[in-house]
């Protein structure tokens, strides 16, 4: 079971305070409950889990199996929350370093993504990597129109095309998109694609447990039963028959709220395990975009500890105190590495000699989290038993309750995003895309 620790922030917000928003918090948890919240149409992640069926994981998993079948490389194309939740579940539970590792060794196709920017360099030097390899594609969008994926998707779609020709072309790509409309849509249903429906009532960034993550884990060699199990189990516990003292989704929501009204306007997710890197990233676009709107919101950051303790670590220990810190903190290791003993000890480091690097790297976790909270830095700490799927589900589901129990608390609807729209109308006028020629003259005066 996850583990949440807030003792360290009671010096900031005092156990009455917090307990002053148990009223707030529950309330805000059974109106997620009895969708009678703002963003009601967009609750279908709510009780996803355990609506997941043993048929739905068996589709998903022949679908990877088929895809992956002498693939090398199984390349993603998706965006935001599109691509984010994979990625995190990925990077979690696959060798660091599987792109050099031996293909005799790889239990899978290696998972590259694509469409989750606009680089030049980043798509030409793709497109390098992937000549002479066997390829397969997945390409996840809702319009299919969304510039990014479909810039990338359009470059990926003529190269398997030249590569293998259009029949067999067409059993290399699995779109992921509206279940009746949009480009995407059209296009699959046209050239003969397999598919899956992205469900109209849950919103990209609450997605990962829908085909949208789980075909791009399954692809590689991820078990994706044990995660939808992890994250039932999670469900379960946070329900809105699950008390406040036993809730940890609702204490992690109310806990953000009181360290907000102190002037706390920004969170840091840090983590002393590099494999959560994209957790962290997975993170911030699910409560920047679910929060950050009508002018209020905690802005989302991230750290990678201990590397990021040698260059933000001085500004979170003495910087402007407008910040708390939340720890990703992993109890088991994969693996078990001992410190070495050297006779000459010219790097002093002899009275670590036997042992283990996880306990170097647990210490100072414990070392940074006092220097912060003696600090003035407000510490909560989630701990979770090892990296796993299940206990990834865990946490992902833990995330996306608190986030909606969290929003509703703000006072904000939690699952729109009308902020996001803003760059791509300039971006579209400035590119003259045809039906914006009135922006396009507007904003041809401004720059």
């Amino acid at each position: 079971m996850l583990h949440l620790d807030i003792s360290k922030t009671l010096g900031t917000v005092s156990a009455a305070e917090l307990i002053a928003l148990y009223g707030k918090a529950t309330s805000a948890l059974r109106a997620l409950h009895a969708g009678s919240g703002k963003g009601s149409d967009f609750l279908g992640w709510l009780h996803l889990p355990t609506s997941i069926s043993a048929a739905d994981i068996a589709d998903i998993q022949a679908t990877a199996a088929k895809l992956s079948a002498g693939a090398e490389v199984v390349v993603v194309i998706g965006i935001g929350g599109s691509y984010l939740g994979a990625k995190a579940v990925i990077d979690a539970l696959s060798h660091t370093f599987a792109a050099l590792q031996d293909k005799s060794k790889r239990k899978a196709p290696l998972v590259l993504f694509a469409g989750q920017n606009i680089g030049e360099d980043y798509l030409a030097e793709l497109m390098e990597i992937l000549q002479g390899k066997s390829v397969a594609c997945i390409v996840i969008s809702k319009s299919g129109t969304t510039t990014e994926p479909a810039l990338a998707f359009r470059i990926i779609k003529s190269f398997l095309e030249q590569t293998y020709g259009k029949n067999e072309a067409k059993n290399r790509i699995v779109a992921i998109t509206d279940k009746s409309r949009g480009a995407l849509r059209s296009m699959a249903d046209k050239e003969g694609y397999k598919t899956f429906a992205i469900p109209d009532n849950i919103g990209g960034r609450f997605s990962v447990l829908t085909p949208v993550g789980l075909l791009p884990i399954a692809c590689a060699g991820i078990d994706v039963a044990a995660l939808v199990q992890g994250a039932a189990e999670m469900e379960k516990s946070t329900g809105a028959n699950v008390p406040f003292e036993e809730n940890i989704a609702a204490q992690y929501a109310a806990l953000r709220n009181a360290l907000y009204a102190k002037g706390k306007k920004v969170e840091v997710l840090a983590n002393f395990n590099p494999k959560l890197h994209f957790v962290a990233e997975w993170w911030k676009q699910l409560y920047g975009e679910s929060e950050g709107k009508d002018g209020k919101g905690i802005f989302t950051a991230s750290v990678d500890f201990t590397t990021d303790l040698h260059s933000l670590g001085q500004y979170v220990q003495d910087g402007e105190r407008m910040l708390f810190e939340t720890v990703l903190s992993v109890a088991k290791t994969k693996h078990r590495l001992t410190v070495p003993p050297d006779k000459d000890d010219l790097d002093g480091l002899n009275f670590l000699a036997g042992r283990r690097v996880d306990e170097v790297n647990r210490m100072a976790e414990l070392g940074t989290q006092l220097a912060h909270v003696d600090g003035g830095v407000p510490n909560i700490r989630l701990e979770l038993s090892d990296l796993s799927e299940y206990t990834l589900g865990e946490l992902m589901y833990f995330f996306e309750k608190a986030c909606g129990i969290s929003g509703y608390m703000l006072g904000v609807n939690p699952f729109d995003q009308p902020g996001v729209e803003a760059y791509k109308k300039n971006m579209f006028a400035l590119l003259e895309k045809p039906g914006y020629e009135k922006e396009t003259e507007a904003i041809k005066k401004r720059i």
